[in-house]
């Protein structure tokens, strides 16, 4: 027996204000409520007797579902990306979506796609190094900027690393335009010197996870991506198969079979969009001039020679599945990578202990 039916089952659809209540009773009836979405709030109307509460996965959907946890409530947070019902909704308002929830959740959990949040400690890591990834965003589009506003004067700039564009170039600014850019090169300043403490507290924080050694034995995968892979994943056991880490991340192609038609679609980009592109940026790496021979290298080069009219970036979103899985491999064998022939050994293993 399900044992949501023997509780009773509220809906919260969440806004960064107010949040809409449905309460479904036993006796058929329903109780509607509007409550602030702060703790104190939260904490007031949910100080009842146990139920079962279904809210959207969303900004506020961690410490919510973590409060009602410590209120002694069942929670469960809905992927309202895999329930058209709410998300693909003609009639869709805050007061129709809280129902729906209370009502999918009273009926089956598993029809809302329920995920689970990471802990406080793996989400404050987390947030580390992507507060170092908006920096170097920032970093980049201000370059950007001052190249095309120099450009717009017939100053063509010299190619160079973003690390050492200021220096290498703020001579170069003609005098009519100081005034406009030297605040962005004093910003620019300020940028690298916070994006190299964010990469000390990165390198800090990793040694407390030892798993990173392990993950990053691939070359092209550097500190900061093992740790983001190791965070976002947070358990290792989760997969029964380390296959199921390339659709976790969003890395496996869309399914649209009907009957002959079963046409080849974009990938899901499901999960983390952060781990994802980290995982692109390490395959582009692998596959680019400066990447190592191995096997990833090897298969991927062939997938591109195939021709196409995306090849090239269809093998390097594949190469990026592939490793996804690989590094889940490594991470709970911990055994150690070799770059030539390692997927004929795993195979070779599996047949054994089959």
């Amino acid at each position: 027996m399900n044992e949501n039916t023997s509780l009773e089952t509220i809906g919260c659809d969440r806004g960064d204000k107010m949040s809409e209540i449905c309460r479904l009773c036993s006796d058929g009836s329903q109780e509607r409520a509007t409550v602030r979405t702060t703790m104190k709030g939260m904490t007031a109307f949910f100080s009842r007797p146990r139920c079962h509460v279904v809210i959207e996965v969303g900004p506020h959907s961690r410490w919510v579902s973590e409060l009602l946890h410590q209120l002694g409530h069942q929670a469960t947070v809905a992927n309202p990306r895999q329930v058209r019902l709410i998300s693909g909704g003609t009639h869709k308002s805050d007061r129709r979506d809280c129902e729906l929830l209370a009502r999918l959740g009273r009926v089956d959990v598993e029809l809302l796609a329920p995920i689970s949040h990471r802990g406080r400690e793996s989400q404050a890591d987390l947030a580390v190094a992507k507060g170092r990834d908006i920096l170097v965003a920032t970093r980049t589009k201000l370059v950007n900027h001052i190249r095309g506003v120099l450009k717009s004067f017939g100053l063509q700039l010299p190619r160079c690393d973003a690390e050492c564009f200021g220096r290498k170039t703020r001579e170069l600014v003609p005098t009519e335009l100081k005034a406009a850019l030297d605040p962005l090169y004093e910003t620019l300043v300020v940028l690298e010197q916070q994006i190299r403490e964010h990469d000390k507290t990165v390198e800090r924080i990793a040694k407390r996870y030892p798993d990173v050694k392990v993950v990053s034995q691939v070359n092209g995968v550097g500190t900061l991506t093992a740790l983001v892979y190791i965070l976002t994943i947070e358990d290792k056991g989760r997969f029964e198969r380390s296959r199921m880490a390339g659709a976790f991340l969003g890395l496996q192609p869309r399914k649209s079979q009907s009957g002959n038609d079963d046409p080849q679609l974009k990938i899901t980009k499901a999960g983390d969009p952060f781990m994802r592109r980290l995982l692109v940026n390490s395959a582009n790496y692998i596959l680019g001039p400066f990447g190592k021979d191995c096997d990833l290298r090897r298969w991927g080069t062939e997938l591109a020679k195939r021709g196409g009219k995306n090849a090239k970036k269809r093998a390097k979103v594949a190469v990026a599945r592939k490793l996804a899985v690989l590094l889940h491999r490594l991470w709970t064998t911990g055994e150690v990578y070799q770059p030539i022939g390692y997927r004929q050994r795993v195979v070779r293993d599996q047949q054994i202990a089959a």
